[in-house]
């Protein structure tokens, strides 16, 4: 008997034994279940002969390697059956599965209904619908690149899986059927989830793609909190820089790379992992911080990514000369270290600043005699932490911020010393700090 899914939830009517519907993938199932796998996989069927069990892998079918193993119980279940292709595992004594399934069914296989609960009622965070788009896009918008990791799911209801044989490496291969009135609950992997059933809307061949999921028995409320704690405990996002120089789809990316590896400004002065530095670290710069001001600076710029490089290393050689403490590092006269505690041009919130007062300067002209001449006055511009002027603007409580806003009150000291006109949202910035309500 084959029965499509999709067809049979909305055309009940048409469920007949030997039938399905036309140009539609069709999905195995005995007379109590239906399997969410397509015919390729492994499909199992019952012979009344002799009650062996037969399986037909890859197209090719043969006998059970274990008949008693195989044979089809009589079950009292209401209704139909999920039966997935899976891996059986065992973690702190319990068994666990892992399966691919189908993009197309994780959006009908895992429904939210916890939002209003409240949180010691729940055992996950409330979906961040916010970050939904950005998740969406980057599926839709790498189709033949994109990497998602598996799903963690907890099922409330009964899990049997069926190897492929008692022992050996069969016995760690089979089927899971779970039925289809199950819970499945996820424990790591709901926007993820989210995401998936916003790109499938856009491109629904993405459908026939797959993802792994991981299968927990559902043990209660209080053991599935505790997993979603743990999976999240020690969760670290990796720093900025190495994000950085590990992104070979952002041209930002690639011109800061580029010019960390050639310019005489930077090449053997750029942290490419961390987006710290140490106290006596020898650079005087991150990769991440070069980065969010070459990305400031070449902002809605149409040029291309070689041009972009060569235009991004002219502009911070000509920054370099109207800051004599960069070469002075560079020269050995002066530690990158003592720079750094004693100046804030080196730091990311003054690069970022840079970047944006110079991307204004390149959107009037590109051409390099109009817009070097324009920065000389940050020649007068003093860059010691001592200056009271920086309180408030890039320095908080004795330490530099990257806010977003204390960039902004940074761009708009530096636009001043160039004579530049500040923006309708930069002068609501600048106002409310000379009002003290920054």
């Amino acid at each position: 008997m084959f029965v499509n899914v999709d067809h049979a939830v909305r055309h009940p009517a048409e469920w007949q034994c030997g039938k399905s519907p036309t140009n539609t993938p069709q999905i195995a199932c005995t007379t109590s279940s239906v399997t969410c796998m397509q015919e390729e996989t492994v499909v199992r069927q019952t012979r009344n002969v002799d009650q062996r069990a037969y399986v037909k892998v890859a197209g090719v079918e043969n006998e059970a390697v274990t008949p008693a193993t195989r044979i089809v119980t009589p079950r009292a279940s209401t209704g139909f059956e999920y039966t997935f292709p899976a891996i059986r595992g065992i973690q702190a004594g319990r068994e666990f599965y892992v399966s691919m399934c189908p993009l197309r069914l994780i959006p009908k296989i895992f429904i939210f209904d916890e939002d209003e609960l409240s949180p010691e009622l729940r055992a996950q965070r409330i979906l961040n619908k916010g970050r939904l788009p950005a998740l969406s896009k980057y599926i839709l918008d790498n189709p033949d690149d994109y990497v998602f990791s598996a799903l963690t799911a907890s099922v409330d209801g009964d899990m049997d899986f069926q190897s492929h044989s008692p022992d050996g490496t069969g016995f760690r291969t089979g089927q899971l059927r779970i039925p289809m009135d199950s819970r499945f609950l996820i424990n790591d992997g709901q926007h993820r989830r989210a995401a998936i059933e916003l790109a499938l809307r856009e491109n629904p061949d993405l459908g026939e793609e797959t993802i792994a999921v991981v299968f927990f028995q559902d043990a209660g409320l209080a053991r599935s909190q505790q997993m979603f704690a743990d999976l999240n405990r020690h969760a670290v996002r990796p720093a900025r820089s190495i994000g950085v120089l590990y992104d070979h789809r952002d041209g930002s990316a690639q011109v800061a790379r580029v010019m960390a590896a050639r310019s005489a400004v930077f090449k053997g002065y750029v942290e490419m992992e961390k987006s710290n530095l140490s106290a006596r670290s020898r650079m005087m710069f991150t990769l991440s911080a070069l980065y969010f001001g070459t990305q400031a600076l070449l902002q809605g710029l149409e040029v291309k990514t070689d041009e972009a490089a060569d235009l991004a290393q002219s502009y911070w050689e000509a920054i370099d000369k109207l800051l004599p403490e960069w070469a002075m590092v560079r020269n050995r006269s002066l530690s990158a270290s003592e720079m750094r505690r004693d100046f804030i041009h080196s730091h990311g919130i003054a690069l970022h600043a840079l970047g944006r007062v110079g991307n204004s300067l390149l959107r009037e002209s590109t051409a390099p005699s109009k817009w070097k001449k324009q920065l000389t006055p940050l020649r007068r511009v003093d860059w010691s932490r001592s200056n009271c002027d920086w309180e408030g603007r890039a320095i908080v409580g004795g330490r530099v911020s990257k806010s977003h806003q204390n960039v902004t009150l940074t761009v708009n000291y530096l636009r001043n010393h160039l004579s530049l006109d500040l923006s309708a949202e930069e002068q609501r910035v600048e106002d409310a700090y000379l009002r003290g309500d920054a």
